[in-house]
């Protein structure tokens, strides 16, 4: 197996290119696990260690944020830059297991594309749009088109992930993550994540998410639209939630079966937004 510490991303596509068998190194909580239990046998590792363009996170040019692909879980979770809606990810990057958040990046878990990733989940709610580069150059891709199954995104062999971005907030808007397991540090049974955009005392604009009841993250533009309006109502989020129950496809594993992830929808999801709302009353 060939090993490689590239220092620029052109390098770095550039290795990927050159093997069939190639794959990039973030943290390696996923790659080295994959690799102990013979999942995945690469023969050229391209570790992307030593390329600071990926590192940190820092306004982009559209009043957003940009985190680099190297930007740990405790780096997101400490952020003081996401606020408003962009805080549901800082809130999934703190929920996450101790040592993982240490060594996790965000570029490595959207790259892995697990269903049950908190990160994952709270992006999509976040309308995030994910960076990437290859031989033809660089492109952004929306976060609702870059998930395309379990563990399979539109990223080609020779591709690399070089950051994620984030919208700007909305003024007023909110966001909020939380998750049920089994015990703390264990894969979700379901998560789940929502922000929440406001005109004046009505929701403009909504983006509920549900984890680990797919094959991707659970999203739904009609769920999503009876958030809105006067206010996230206990008819209109009971509403949504049958919406994306019934457009679930739960795994049936030993964290739960899939009729009982259903019946979690309603009930975390329910929490979940009225935690949301109470976010925003202060500044009322």
């Amino acid at each position: 197996m060939d090993y490689h510490e590239p220092t620029t991303v052109d390098e770095a596509v550039s290795l990927l290119a050159s093997q069939e068998e190639s794959r990039c190194l973030a943290g390696g909580a996923t790659l080295v696990a994959m690799m102990n239990f013979g999942m995945m046998e690469p023969s050229n590792i391209v570790s992307l260690r030593r390329i600071e363009e990926l590192r940190g996170i820092h306004p982009d040019d559209l009043g957003g944020v940009r985190i680099g692909a190297m930007t740990t879980h405790r780096e997101v979770a400490a952020s003081e830059r996401l606020v408003g809606s962009n805080d549901v990810v800082r809130e999934a990057a703190a929920s996450v297991d101790v040592a993982i958040r240490n060594m996790g990046t965000i570029g490595g878990a959207v790259s892995h594309a697990d269903p049950a990733s908190d990160l994952n989940t709270a992006l999509v709610a976040a309308g995030a749009r994910v960076e990437v580069a290859g031989p033809n150059g660089r492109r952004v891709v929306p976060v609702d088109e870059f998930f395309r199954f379990y563990l399979t995104t539109v990223l080609e062999p020779d591709e690399v992930v070089t950051s994620v971005r984030l919208p700007r907030e909305a003024a007023g808007s909110v966001g909020a993550f939380d998750k049920v397991c089994r015990a703390h540090g264990d894969t979700p049974t379901l998560s789940a994540a929502v922000t929440l955009e406001y005109d004046g005392g009505s929701v403009s604009n909504a983006r509920l998410v549900i984890g680990a009841c797919g094959p991707i993250p659970l999203r739904s533009a009609d769920a999503d639209s009876h958030l809105m309006g006067d206010g996230a109502t206990d008819e209109a989020i009971a509403t949504a939630c049958a919406i994306l129950a019934k457009a679930s496809e739960p795994p049936d594993d030993v964290r739960g079966s899939a009729e009982y992830r259903r019946l979690l929808i309603p009930r975390v999801a329910k929490r979940l937004i009225h935690r949301a709302i109470e976010k925003r009353a202060p500044a009322q």
